[in-house]
């Protein structure tokens, strides 16, 4: 593939999410050559394109003018100018709202290239000494506290290990939430990335908060958390009597002998014993 810019084309760099010496000499290449560079926060790139010697216009997109700006940046990419698209730190449109500018120019056709480097995701996770073969990015969880707990129900039986990003104002509340839902299991927590005090905690979530009890959460945090353990995945019908589970069944649909059937797979007994257990309460 060429390293000539594109006209027309969006380029999704990534850039330092601390170490200035993480910025590739491709991304240097493209910010310096784009006709303009659409930035989280206009300040923060101008202050990296100061230190790397780049100077170029900056469009200020961001999670609240991102419909406006987006329109705009669409209209000049389809004109033929280049555009790089880039966060306050690390990939954009990971937890970012370059999610959505990425996404209207694959409904324009617009050609989108991707500019590999920093990731606090994955950096995390590659230090985290947790299973890294399978994993779920989850990103923020919300400051709304039965949001929250929402999130945490629907990932609390993933097998997979879990990331998550936390600012340190809420670091405490999150791991006590995380302790009631997904119970006490293993967590790395992975602070200020890259820069000089960057900290690896390898520990419990129960730990961990007990540490925090005592010490103040500071930095940016990258949370990785083990998958639930298939032993500890409690079947949804465990509180259900036979009856209950048997309208359980007929509730989604079913026959009642398709039911009786179900019932008698899930509970590993004949069909024959849920069949009598439905005749006695009828």
């Amino acid at each position: 593939m060429s390293n000539e810019i594109v006209k027309g084309a969006l380029y999704v760099v990534a850039t330092p999410i601390g170490n200035l010496m993480d910025l590739s000499d491709r991304a240097k290449k493209v910010l310096s050559e784009v006709d303009f560079i659409a930035a989280e926060d206009t300040r923060v790139t101008g202050k990296l394109l100061m230190l790397i010697g780049v100077k170029k216009p900056l469009v200020s997109y961001h999670e609240h003018n991102k419909r406006e700006k987006g329109e705009e940046i669409i209209a000049r990419l389809k004109k033929g100018e280049s555009c790089a698209i880039v966060s306050d730190a690390g990939t954009p449109a990971i937890s970012d709202p370059g999610e959505d500018l990425v996404r209207l120019c694959a409904s324009e056709n617009i050609i989108t290239f991707a500019v590999p480097g920093p990731c606090a995701a994955i950096s995390a996770l590659s230090i985290s000494g947790l299973t890294t073969g399978r994993f779920s990015f989850e990103g923020f969880l919300s400051t709304n506290k039965s949001e929250r707990r929402s999130h945490l129900e629907e990932v609390k039986t993933s097998p997979y290990t879990l990331i998550f990003y936390e600012a340190p104002h809420k670091l405490r509340d999150t791991l006590s939430a995380m302790l009631s839902v997904l119970g006490d299991r293993r967590i790395s927590l992975v602070r200020e990335l890259t820069k000089t005090h960057e900290e690896v905690i390898r520990t419990t979530i129960s730990n961990a908060i007990e540490y925090y009890a005592e010490k103040s959460p500071k930095g940016e945090y990258v949370l990785v958390i083990e998958g639930c353990k298939k032993e500890d995945v409690k079947p949804f019908w465990q509180d259900l009597d036979e009856v209950s589970h048997v309208e359980y069944y007929l509730e989604k649909g079913l026959e009642r002998m398709d039911a009786i059937k179900a019932v008698a797979k899930d509970r590993g007994v004949s069909k024959s014993t849920i069949y009598k257990k439905w005749n006695e309460k009828r």
